[in-house]
């Protein structure tokens, strides 16, 4: 895809781009100043589904990045827009926290343990054994299984923890059956994220930090991608991949510039 398009929209991923464990990165509050005095339309997107929107937004601001709910988009939200779409006012048994069963609910969907449409598993700080259990004995009765992200560890200040995706392992283990994940890297995503703003593919640009999912999801939505090496992947990894971004640049602070640029193209 050619750089010579204008771009009037960006999505950017959160962690490892604009900040690490809630502290701002250099350039962030830079680079969305840049684009809210440009006029230009933005979506933060998180594969994170523990918190809201509104508990995101206060999260960055406590870093110094201000940025309203609406451009938040997680993939618990895009989660509950997909089963929207594909079973209005359905039921679910969730393994989560606020950010995914508050994401259901808003959409209509009910919360129940007795033959739900689906068993929807997301991110929580505690992952209970009980609750695994009945997740596995309602897919094994017939529940059809959704994860929000297949990401297998996330972070914490001690360490990495296991995430979505090593749990929806050992049900899938346990049942023989795969997940839906609706997060990255799954294209739709970015095209949800896209449709909530109205956005084009061919005029906009994705920033992450990880070629496996950030990168991979921007092209295959269609998008222009740039890589940041400032969280998980690293320069000398880049050439494993057999797909490239579009552009790699050390952090957010070298993309500042190329939203004017871009914009003027």
């Amino acid at each position: 895809m050619t750089e010579t398009l204008p771009v009037d929209c960006w999505l950017t991923d959160m962690d490892g781009v604009l900040v690490h464990e809630e502290r701002a990165l250099p350039g962030a509050a830079e680079f969305l100043t840049e684009l809210v005095e440009t006029g230009t339309r933005f979506q933060l997107l998180t594969n994170n589904s523990i918190f809201t929107p509104r508990d995101l937004r206060a999260r960055l601001a406590t870093g110094g990045i201000e940025v309203p709910e609406e451009a938040i988009w997680t993939s618990a939200l895009a989660t509950a827009q997909f089963l929207a779409d594909q079973r209005e006012g359905g039921s679910a048994y969730v393994i989560g926290e606020a950010g995914l069963t508050n994401a259901l609910h808003d959409v209509g969907y009910v919360m129940t343990e007795r033959s739900p449409d689906y068993v929807v598993l997301g991110e929580t700080r505690t992952y209970s054994f009980e609750a695994i259990t009945r997740a596995i004995r309602l897919v094994e009765g017939g529940a059809r299984f959704i994860a929000t992200n297949p990401d297998p560890t996330g972070p914490s200040a001690h360490g990495p923890l296991p995430a979505t995706g090593s749990v929806a392992a050992l049900i899938t283990r346990a049942t023989g059956v795969e997940p839906y994940f609706v997060g990255k890297p799954n294209p739709l995503m970015m095209r949800s994220a896209l449709n909530r703003i109205d956005a084009h593919s061919e005029h906009t640009v994705m920033i992450g930090d990880r070629m496996d999912t950030d990168i991979i999801s921007g092209l295959e939505a269609g998008l222009r991608t740039i890589l940041v090496l400032t969280g998980s992947t690293a320069a000398d990894q880049v050439e494993r991949f057999p797909f490239r971004p579009t552009r790699v640049c050390d952090s957010i602070a070298d993309v500042v510039p190329l939203v004017r640029e871009f914009a003027r193209a």
